[in-house]
């Protein structure tokens, strides 16, 4: 039985999920709304960014998302913007499919991370990533145009949103552009936090 497809992103209040320009990426107000998962003890391991950090349901919260993901899949920029910031063991660890318009041979990381290049669209890219995932679910892991084109054209089952309390004024909204005729939502639950609020939707056709 194949795996649901999901995505799960942290947003500002405002319901913006990035900047606009990727050189601020790791800046001041992006950091800020990633403030969240930075202290939790799973991320910081995957990271290898040391031993400690805080456990508790933010932390199971990091582990459970990246333990029911068994490929993923992301836009061209997201990568662009990964490749300049990301460790030498990247912290997928799965296979990810990356949809892009360039021909380009699998590029082979440590720690089980290969990135596959796909030219040919976003349902084929989805295919590749639930052979490759199996039984596990598959991640749409951004950018927001990705994830948008996956929402609009139907293929997300589930996602989930930690709402952090930053306010961004500008930059990339999560739901810019959305199909609102087709897609309709049923809440699954929400967990508020000390530092964020958790919100799980499925997504059903309208």
């Amino acid at each position: 039985m194949a795996g649901k497809v999901f995505f799960s992103v942290s947003m500002s209040l405002d319901g913006f999920i990035a900047p606009e320009s990727p050189e601020e990426l790791m800046g001041r107000l992006w950091m800020e709304l990633q403030h969240w998962v930075f202290p939790q003890r799973f991320f910081r391991e995957n990271l290898k960014l040391g031993k400690g950090g805080e456990e508790g349901r933010d932390n199971d919260i990091v582990r459970e998302t990246f333990e029911r993901t068994g490929a993923s899949v992301m836009g061209k920029r997201m990568f662009d913007a990964g490749e300049r910031m990301w460790p030498e063991e990247p912290p997928f660890h799965t296979p990810v499919f990356v949809v892009t318009h360039e021909k380009r041979d699998p590029w082979e990381r440590p720690g089980g991370t290969t990135f596959h290049f796909v030219n040919d669209g976003i349902e084929s890219a989805l295919e590749q990533a639930r052979e490759a995932a199996g039984e596990r679910d598959v991640r749409i892991a951004g950018g927001g145009t990705t994830i948008l084109e996956y929402v609009n054209a139907g293929l997300v089952d589930e996602f989930s949103i930690a709402l952090s309390p930053v306010l961004f004024g500008s930059g990339i909204r999560l739901f810019e552009g959305v199909d609102a005729g087709r897609v309709a939502l049923e809440q699954v639950r929400a967990e508020p936090s000390l530092r964020t609020t958790h919100l799980t939707y499925a997504v059903r056709e309208r």
